[in-house]
């Protein structure tokens, strides 16, 4: 019998391909259209929730009232919802059948610095930040990425007849600190929660809206902190040849530093150093006995970042040198890694995506600022991480001939997405790209 037999053997998913109805192909244009008629009738709500959230902004870790606002929000859909995971982390999770956990993940915290829109709905809260009072704003646009979040819960949900499996929608405090995605790990994000199969999120940038930009691989930056302290010798600013000026160093520092850049690392390969804050001094004519720099180091690739790191630390003690001053205190700390998308992810979302925004979906290169999506990435969530436009397409447009004022980009005071047809892209965009994950699975691919 044994001879019979062989022949009649065969894989679980060869029978199931033969035998088995096959799975219908997701018709993304009836999805689409289905997905935006939701969209436009709970576009106030989200609007609604959107001005509170841009108007209210709250610094990371201190996300209470947001992280309140989205809680409430996904329980109304049903959600089973934990709150303090990361301090003033969420976890929402939806189950609906056997099949794969997906993740979708927003930001919860805003910058401290003051927002100069204008915008009826412009924040003018204050918070103490470093020990300082400081204005709040959401001028990196998480506050869109919030309401796409609860927008696509609600979406997800009303198509739940299309998908099977898990939804796990986090929204991740103190992303502009690079700290709160790894929070939310160390409190067992993936232990307390099964960890996703596939995971997704989206940031908004100064392109048009309607557009979206993606990658594969690289997605952003490698980011590190900087801050050196010049020690020098106080006196007064009449009399210098009794001192040894530190804010001569800091300065001289700042300029040199920049000839690691363009003379050290190769030209081809992406590395900047950016000094966003300078203290020291009280008056004057009085010069200091210290000086405290701040900034940024940016990389895609392991070795230039060592190339980099090395060249920073030298000048430094370079320009301490050269005024005959003590050594400086260096203290460099890492922060986020570069975003890699995953190829298979992009490549199942892509189809879709495309078939969808037609040339509106397309490549870019990497962005250079830092995302700490990466630590759930390199904790083993192959993801997609990808951008969508808020500007009108003619501002965009006459931005870049030159015949109108440069667009405000992330992180400007200036800065003012469109937010409906903003926030319907990216409901739109993560719907569709959620749906291509849980469709790819039941396909067996």
């Amino acid at each position: 019998m044994k001879h019979f037999a062989k022949p009649f053997l065969m894989s679980a998913a060869l029978w199931a391909a033969t035998f088995l109805p096959a799975h219908a192909e997701m018709d993304v244009a009836r999805l689409k259209a289905t997905i935006e008629k939701s969209v436009e009738s709970d576009y106030p709500k989200l609007d609604a929730l959107y001005k509170d959230i841009h108007a209210h902004p709250e610094i990371a870790f201190e996300e209470v009232k947001t992280a309140a606002k989205l809680a409430a929000e996904m329980r109304a859909l049903g959600f089973e919802v934990t709150e303090k995971v990361g301090k003033t982390g969420l976890v929402a999770i939806y189950k609906n059948g056997d099949g794969p956990t997906i993740m979708v993940r927003t930001e919860l915290d805003a910058l401290p610095m003051e927002e100069k829109t204008g915008l009826a709905y412009a924040s003018h809260d204050k918070t103490v930040w470093n020990g300082r009072e400081t204005f709040v704003a959401h001028s990196c646009g998480h506050d869109i990425h919030m309401a796409s979040w609860v927008g696509t819960a609600k979406t997800l949900v009303g198509l739940k007849d299309q998908w099977q499996g898990t939804l796990m929608f986090i929204a991740q405090p103190a992303e502009e600190t690079v700290s709160g995605a790894k929070a939310m790990l160390n409190e067992g994000l993936f232990t307390r929660f099964k960890k996703p199969d596939f995971g997704f999120a989206l940031h908004d940038g100064p392109f048009p809206y309607g557009y979206i930009s993606y990658r594969v691989g690289i997605g952003s930056s490698n980011s590190d902190s900087l801050e050196i302290t010049f020690h020098g010798r106080g006196g007064h600013g009449a009399a210098p040849q009794r001192t040894i000026d530190p804010v001569m160093m800091a300065a001289r520092f700042v300029v040199d530093v920049q000839s690691v850049i363009s003379r050290e690392k190769d030209p081809t390969e992406f590395g900047v150093v950016s000094i966003g804050a300078i203290q020291g001094g009280t008056a004057e004519n009085i010069i200091p006995d210290d000086v405290l720099l701040r900034g940024t180091i940016r990389t895609f690739k392991p070795e230039v970042r060592a190339k980099m790191l090395a060249g920073i630390e030298r000048t430094a003690k370079a320009v301490a040198a050269m005024s005959d001053a003590p050594a400086p205190e260096i203290k460099i700390t890492e922060g986020a890694k570069a975003v890699m998308n995953d190829p298979q992810v992009v490549a199942t979302a892509e189809k879709v995506l495309k078939a969808a925004f037609g040339d509106k979906f397309r490549t870019s290169p990497p962005g250079t600022p830092s995302e700490d999506y990466s630590e759930f990435v390199n904790a083993g969530v192959p993801s997609m991480f990808f951008n969508i436009g808020v500007y009108e397409l003619e501002r965009f447009v006459a931005a870049n001939n030159g015949t109108g004022p440069e667009l405000p980009s992330n992180h400007s005071p200036l800065f003012a997405p469109v937010p409906k047809p903003t926030i319907e892209t990216g409901v739109t965009a993560m719907t569709l790209a959620v749906l291509s994950a849980f469709d790819q699975h039941a396909r067996g691919k």
